[in-house]
C-alpha cells in the first residue's frame, strides 16, 4: 500500500457471531476437507518456527484461501502457500502479535513454576505438601490461569483482522495491525463474543482427544473470514464484477 492510498473504511458494530459461524461453514462446507488440510498444515508449517516466523505467511495463506472461496474464485490446496507472496508483512504481523503474548504468557509459567518448587520443597517427610505452599499453587493455577487466558483473548481481539487486511486490502504489517486494532475497537464486544464461542468450539474439539481440533479448526477461520467481510467488505476482483460475457450464438 503506497503512502498517499487512503485507509480503509470499516463498520461499527457490524460482526454478528452466531452468523459468523453460520456463514462461516456455509462458505467451506462444499470444500470441507480442502479447508481441514489447508487449516491442518498451515497450522504446523506455522508452528514449526519459534516467534512466529513462519506463522504469518500462513495465516495470509489460510486467509486469501477463504477471501478466494468467498469470491467465488478457483481454491486449491496450493493457494496455501501463496501466503509467501506476503511473508515481509505477515511476518511483522506475526512478531507483533507474539510480544504481548509473550509478555504475558511467561510470567505466568514464572509464577506457576516458582510455586510449584516451593510446594515440592515444603513437603514434609511423609511426602504431603506444606499446606500453604498448596494454597499458592492452587491460587496461581485457578487465578493466574484464567487472568492469563482472558488477557491473550483481548490481544486476539485487536489482532482479529491483521492478516485478512494484508491479503485482502494490501496493507503493510504494520498498518494492517493498526487499522484492526481500531477496527476491532468499534467492534469489541461482539467480536469478544466470536472469539468466545470459537474458543467453546476449540475446547470441544480438545476434549475428544484432542482430534476434534482438527475438525473444527477451518469452521472458526472461516468465522473470523465472515467477520472481516461483516466489518470491511471485501475488496473488488475483477474476476467477480465484471460482466458476464455475451451470449454466443450458433
Amino acid at each position: 500500500m503506497t503512502p498517499e492510498q487512503p485507509m480503509p473504511e470499516f463498520e461499527r458494530r457490524a460482526v454478528k457471531p452466531i452468523e459468523c459461524l453460520k456463514r462461516g461453514w456455509d462458505l467451506i462446507k462444499d470444500q470441507y476437507w480442502l479447508f481441514v488440510g489447508i487449516s491442518i498444515v498451515g497450522t504446523i508449517i506455522g508452528s514449526a518456527v519459534p516467534l512466529g516466523i513462519l506463522m504469518g505467511p500462513m495465516m495470509c495463506g489460510v486467509y486469501l484461501s477463504l477471501l478466494k472461496k468467498h469470491a467465488r474464485e478457483p481454491v486449491e490446496f496450493g493457494t496455501l502457500f501463496k501466503g509467501f507472496d506476503y511473508f515481509v508483512d505477515g511476518l511483522i504481523a506475526a512478531l507483533l502479535h507474539a510480544i504481548p503474548m509473550v509478555i504475558i504468557i511467561v510470567p505466568f509459567y514464572i509464577f506457576l513454576f516458582s510455586a510449584q518448587m516451593a510446594m515440592a520443597m515444603s513437603s514434609g517427610r511423609n511426602g504431603e505438601p506444606n499446606p500453604a505452599a498448596l494454597v499458592a499453587f492452587l491460587s496461581v493455577l485457578g487465578i493466574g490461569m484464567p487472568i492469563m487466558l482472558l488477557l491473550i483473548m483481548l490481544v486476539s481481539v485487536g489482532f482479529a483482522f491483521t492478516y485478512p487486511l494484508i491479503v485482502d486490502r494490501k496493507l503493510s504489517g504494520l498498518n494492517a495491525v493498526k487499522l484492526s486494532f481500531k477496527a476491532a475497537m468499534g467492534n469489541f464486544f461482539p467480536l469478544f463474543g466470536l472469539l468466545l464461542l470459537n474458543g467453546l468450539l476449540g475446547l470441544g474439539g480438545a476434549l475428544l482427544c484432542y482430534v476434534g481440533l482438527v475438525f473444527v479448526l477451518p469452521i472458526t477461520h472461516a468465522a473470523m473470514a465472515v467477520a472481516y467481510l461483516q466489518v470491511f467488505g471485501a475488496a473488488p476482483r475483477a474476476s467477480l464484477y465484471a460482466p458476464p460475457p455475451p451470449p454466443a450464438f450458433s
